[in-house]
């Protein structure tokens, strides 16, 4: 029985090295063959319990938090009042009913052709203590809301932390789906890339309604964990032919950044550290070609990174660099040219983006060397270049994108079709796992799952693994 025991045990350690073999080559790209019968893809009705407004007069509603800082210490609350302004105060604290802090906000509100939105608040908490469970309070009187919120681990090199992923999210049944299952995943904070509401697909006045059910919709999350919010191309809605041609007016009203603590300019453009990560956030539809305001800010922003506190460098944008499915292909060519140089030199470990409705993740490769005159014409294998991950599966109205180019391009390791959701979880400055689930029709099943080493210090641990094994041979001296 021992025997028969070992010798599986071999059997599996042997198939791990063989594929782990073929992965480290290049040549083991995946495209799943597997075949969904999906809901419909369209929003789910306005009477629906999802959308619910919640009780009392003037309750707040639409609530949902962000990182307010650059270091995880603090948070910004949003919500909507529908009626009147009233306060925009918060009332928070360490214990359930028990509120020994307060702070106040701003409030705002915007016209979107003739609907007026409702009274917009926005209340920055700060001088918080990592590790710590908060509560807080909205509203006054029957009408007020309670909710909660964990502050991060301290920054740290090997501090743990589970960083969710959704892009392309919209209103529908299959949205729903996504993001219950979600909250299922253990994930503490969400990376959207891009793309939420679908608002901008409808006409008149039902742009900002829907908008408000999308905010109603996202509280189940996103009042109690911070999401990290980046633009995609429907959060543009220039509309001239309805006099609304001030791109972005929906979003930046409602949805708050802490551009400011990374000395950026605009608000779709902006920088935090939260745990043992640094995240970037950069916008697709915004110039950046060189000397351009997003240009020189990452410039500088880079340079900030520092690998011995933040080992994980993750870039978030909407537009993928590298698709290999025949929607949105190529859009980020241009993004490409100007920073993908740079990406391999600061060794960033992953570049996830939205837009294409599949998922798809690829090897470590580069197209750097290419000069429209000369190099490679064509990506190839780059040890010091990010994986490239496009999380646009969400569950908008318009449906997947399943027409994949073929063959597999050698730089695509595994793509699919199908709603879902990725999370990203960090062990230690070494070591993180990424996996992807498809919905499955309400059901969370895992397909694709990934360990990745850090770039930053996996390859130094490789160089000092390397020095003392030469060192103990006689072969080099110190």
């Amino acid at each position: 029985m021992a025997s028969g025991q070992q010798f599986t045990s071999f059997e599996l350690l042997l198939k791990l090295f063989l594929i782990l073999a073929l992965v480290k080559r290049g040549s083991a790209g995946i495209t799943s063959t597997f075949t969904r019968s999906q809901w419909q893809s369209f929003d789910i009705p306005l009477d629906h319990k999802v959308f619910a407004i919640p009780n009392g007069y003037n309750a707040p509603q639409q609530v949902h938090i962000t990182q307010g800082d650059y270091d995880g210490k603090a948070v910004i609350i949003s919500w909507v009042t529908a009626d009147k302004p009233g306060p925009s105060k918060v009332q928070y604290g360490t214990s359930e009913k028990k509120y020994d802090f307060s702070a106040d906000g701003t409030v705002t509100n915007y016209t979107f052709y003739n609907y007026k939105s409702g009274y917009i608040h926005h209340c920055l908490l700060d001088g918080l203590e990592y590790e710590t469970k908060y509560y807080y309070k909205i509203g006054v009187g029957d009408s007020s809301r309670e909710f909660w919120f964990q502050t991060p681990p301290k920054i740290d090199a090997d501090s743990p932390f589970t960083f969710g992923i959704i892009g392309d999210l919209g209103q529908t049944y299959n949205s729903l789906s996504t993001l219950e299952h979600y909250m299922q995943s253990g994930g503490q904070t969400v990376l959207f890339v891009g793309d939420l509401s679908y608002a901008d697909r409808y006409q008149y006045n039902d742009v900002g309604i829907r908008w408000d059910s999308w905010g109603r919709f996202i509280e189940r999350s996103a009042a109690y964990q911070p999401w990290i919010w980046s633009a995609g191309n429907h959060e543009i809605e220039y509309m001239p032919d309805v006099g609304e041609v001030l791109p972005f007016k929906s979003y930046l009203h409602r949805f708050s950044t802490p551009y400011l603590a990374s000395k950026s300019n605009n608000p779709l453009w902006y920088a935090i550290r939260r745990a043992s990560a640094h995240i970037i956030v950069l916008s697709s539809y915004s110039p950046h070609v060189k000397y351009t305001p997003q240009w020189q800010w990452l410039r500088e922003e880079l340079k900030r990174v520092d690998r011995k506190k933040t080992p994980w460098l993750i870039i978030l944008m909407h537009v993928p660099i590298y698709n290999s499915n025949q929607a949105h292909f190529m859009e980020g060519e241009s993004m490409r040219a100007v920073f993908e140089h740079w990406f391999v030199c600061y060794r960033v470990d992953f570049i996830i983006a939205g837009h294409v409705h599949a998922y798809e993740r690829s090897y470590r490769i580069s197209n750097i060397r290419y000069n429209v005159s000369s190099g490679d014409r064509y990506p190839v294998p780059d040890k010091s270049a990010p994986v490239y991950v496009t999380v646009g599966d969400g569950g908008n109205q318009e449906g997947l994108a399943g027409r994949f180019w073929d063959p597999q391009p050698e730089y695509s390791a595994f793509r699919e079709a199908s709603y879902g959701h990725s999370t990203l979880e960090i062990k230690n400055r070494t070591h993180a796992f990424l996996h992807w689930y498809r919905n499955d029709d309400g059901q969370k099943v895992p397909a694709d799952s990934v360990i990745f080493l850090n770039q930053h210090w996996a390859s130094n641990l490789r160089r000092r693994r390397l020095k003392n094994c030469l060192k103990a041979r006689g072969k080099i001296s110190f």
